[in-house]
């Protein structure tokens, strides 16, 4: 092939790429509707008018499962013996959400929350986190009082959070939506502030008010811990937690008693307790539902919903379409079948476990991962301050290359070993943090043996690349069967934060597309070795199609941010290996091509039905809404936050500026640890280049992308450590001379 006819033949390979991935997502979208039109067991609940029924929602906070029992709380344990249950993400637009926040967020179907928490309005008392507000006390039918307070809060964040967008729903189709007490009047409310019907919680009188509407929202009070809440917070309680969980399942048993026959009863606790976010309760009774479990297509995950999916439920029960910008689904039933009582109490353990890993990973995250990191920096200081001032024998050096080598190649298999860690129930123990580490280096050892001790630890590039692997397969295993690994992982998603609940958050996408550019890297590398540079380019393609095809199809990854990032790293590294001059017409044209793959992508996810569209697609409607602005500017609020807000989070584009410095300057001074590895391995220095792009399209493109260059360094750091420290083994073995060049070349493959 002549180099003329290079350019058309690489068009002509990002064209077929493209086609092969819209014709796999399209495979994907079918199968994806398909399986859930056939979904065995669960109850069919599309908006149509014959499931018109009536709801009744009750409202509390700071209620959890680790409060209910058979003895203490006997109405509750009952929703959990006989409804479905799940846990729910309470969060809303603060770090923790208060009573007021959780009955605009259901009033919106959006995240809301009231004015002065969360930088928008003044601190408490020195300096002191901002309190809680209590709901209004003297409410009646009319307008909500500070109702002009919550729409400016509304109109302050970048959330399009419509207040009143489900009293208007239910008004517009003719419906009447009945609100008793006062959390349930803010939910209650009209966009104009106006409750129409209205009443306190009242025993005496609560049958005859659920009799008055086919929709009926309930406060029955919030749980307030005493021991978690602002010093100053309006809400602060007089009683115990255990009197107030007590009071609170008197009340529903009261509603349960009082609810019309043929009326489905949600309980699900809307806010937190105090300061401390944590997973909630909900639970839901009828006949649409029975003992099981509660999912939802906004999470893709058993037993974990969130907050949003509870005003399109509403709606949906009661026949009223939603609108399509809401990013809740309703909620589906998946029976449990078996022996009731042994049901609800495998239900509660698996729905303690959600709430026990995700709120005791949050607080390990750091001192994990400072320690880890502090810890290879040690290390690796002391091997270089002992081989600078020629420490020992030239044997006992070389063996300190090999220490060192080994020391980093197991350093990289830690945060893929963050996931498998989950296959372990460490938050059951103690002391969380020796049980999380004692599941990592589990972990750790045997990829890192496996890396150290097979055939290929003699290569160059063989523990890398297994290493390399070892982290895709298992990220794209994960994501290819429900990301359950990732979910509440030190390096994973984080439900009590609810950003993500499924696919390709930043810090999995930094790990999987370093594996991944790493990996072609080595791969390319043998190839060009062996004089195959037309297969090593195929190669590389391959590899990087699969990583694009997992990473973005909305059945997996479903990540809108993350290809714009990988491809032009894949396809600067293609274009090297044939020897190919990127010029500004090829990257302008590569730039469009990556735009029309991932508005062809988009489109193809959107054209799903609503209540299966992932990220993606979502993305697009929010599009033609006119809500994508709002999105990108919160998103890049979110970045500057995150890296101006930790004053380590500045080093992340210091060290950017640093690696680009030593790859456009292989021979200065800085570059001097690696020059050795740059003149031995060809692709090297291209592969490290394409994962800088990678690293830096992820920042600028993302939300919170100052995590995906510091976490992608956290594999790709210690395995080019490895290989430069490998590569002064092989020159020690081989001589400077002599037969033993030929024995390191050999190595070098």
């Amino acid at each position: 092939m002549t180099r003329r006819r290079l350019p058309a033949a690489a068009a002509a390979v990002l064209l077929a790429t493209l086609l092969l991935i819209t014709l796999a997502v399209g495979s994907l979208t079918s199968a994806s509707s398909a399986g859930t039109a056939s979904s065995v067991g669960r109850v069919p609940m599309a908006a149509t008018k014959d499931l018109t029924g009536s709801v009744v929602v009750i409202g509390t906070g700071g209620l959890s499962w680790s409060d209910v029992s058979a003895r203490s709380t006997p109405a509750l344990w009952s929703l959990l013996r006989d409804g479905a249950t799940a846990t729910l993400t309470v969060h809303a637009v603060h770090a923790n959400t208060c009573p007021v926040d959780g009955w605009l967020t259901l009033s919106a179907g959006e995240q809301a929350g009231e004015s002065d928490k969360g930088g928008g309005g003044s601190s408490g008392p020195d300096g002191a986190r901002p309190p809680c507000h209590a709901l209004p006390e003297r409410m009646t039918a009319g307008r909500v009082p500070q109702w002009d307070g919550y729409l400016a809060a509304a109109a302050a964040t970048r959330f399009d959070a419509p207040l009143g967008l489900l009293g208007d729903q239910i008004a517009s189709h003719g419906g009447c939506l009945q609100a008793v007490g006062p959390g349930a009047a803010l939910g209650a409310a009209r966009a104009n502030g106006m409750v129409d019907r209205y009443q306190a919680f009242d025993d005496s009188t609560l049958a005859t008010a659920l009799a008055r509407c086919p929709a009926t929202l309930i406060d029955v009070g919030p749980v307030r811990d005493p021991a978690d809440v602002d010093p100053h917070d309006e809400q602060r309680p007089t009683t115990s937690r255990t009197q107030q969980v007590m009071a609170v399942d008197a009340r529903v048993a009261a509603v349960l008693k009082a609810a019309p026959a043929g009326t489905d009863v949600l309980l699900a606790s809307l806010a937190d307790a105090g300061v401390t976010a944590r997973l909630r309760l909900i639970t839901v009774t009828g006949p649409h539902f029975g003992a099981g479990t509660l999912e939802s297509s906004s999470t893709r995950q058993p037993g974990l919903v969130q907050l949003t999916d509870l005003t399109p439920t509403i709606l949906e029960r009661l026949g009223i379409p939603a609108p399509q910008s809401l990013g809740g689904t309703p909620l589906r039933f998946v029976p449990a079948g078996g022996n009731s009582e042994k049901s609800a109490v495998e239900r509660r353990t698996a729905l303690l476990d959600y709430d026990e890993a995700s709120h005791k990973v949050h607080s390990l995250v750091e001192p994990f991962f400072y320690g880890w990191v502090l810890l290879q920096v040690a290390l690796y200081l002391i091997a270089a301050v002992l081989w600078k001032r020629g420490w020992g024998t030239g044997a006992q050096r070389h063996q300190l290359l090999g220490v060192t080598r080994r020391i980093a190649t197991i350093a990289a298999t830690v945060p893929v070993s963050t996931f498998l860690a989950n296959l372990l129930p460490w938050w059951r123990f103690s002391v969380p943090l020796v049980s999380v580490v004692a599941s990592v280096a589990l972990f750790s050892t045997a990829i890192s043996s496996l890396a150290l001790l097979g055939p290929w630890r003699r290569r160059l590039f063989g523990p890398p690349a297994v290493v390399c692997v070892a982290t895709m397969a298992v990220l794209a295993l994960d994501v290819m069967t429900g990301s359950r690994l990732q979910l509440s992982s030190l390096l994973g998603l984080q439900p009590v934060i609810g950003g993500r609940f499924y696919g390709m958050g930043n810090v999995t996408f930094a790990l999987f597309a370093t594996a991944t550019l790493m990996l072609c890297t080595a791969v390319g590398n043998h190839l060009i070795t062996i004089r195959r540079p037309r297969i090593a380019a195929a190669a590389v393609a391959g590899i990087g199609l699969v990583a694009v095809v997992v990473d973005m199809s909305p059945s997996w990854g479903s990540d809108i941010g993350g290809p714009p990032a990988l491809l032009p790293g894949v396809i600067l590294l293609v274009l090297t290996i044939l020897q190919i001059r990127l010029t500004w017409r090829r990257s302008l044209a590569i730039g469009g091509g990556i735009g029309v793959f991932l508005v062809v992508l988009g489109l193809l996810d959107w054209l799903r039905p609503a209540e299966s569209r992932s990220h993606l697609g979502r993305f697009v409607q929010t599009a033609i809404d006119g809500g994508a602005w709002d999105i990108i500017v919160r998103k890049l609020d979110q970045n500057i936050t995150l890296l101006f807000g930790q004053p380590l989070s500045l080093l992340v584009p210091v060290g950017l500026v640093m690696l680009a410095a030593i790859l456009a300057r292989p021979t200065s001074r800085a570059a001097g640890p690696l020059r050795r590895s740059f003149g031995r391995v060809q692709l090297l220095r291209s592969g490290l280049i394409a994962v800088l792009v990678m690293w830096v399209l992820g920042f600028a493109l993302n939300d919170s992308g100052a995590a995906i260059p510091a976490v992608g360094g956290t594999l790709a750091v210690p395995l080019v450590l490895a290989i430069a420290l490998r590569t002064l083994e092989d020159e020690r073995v081989a001589g400077p001379s002599g037969p033993g060049t030929t024995h390191a070349s050999r190595l070098l493959r």
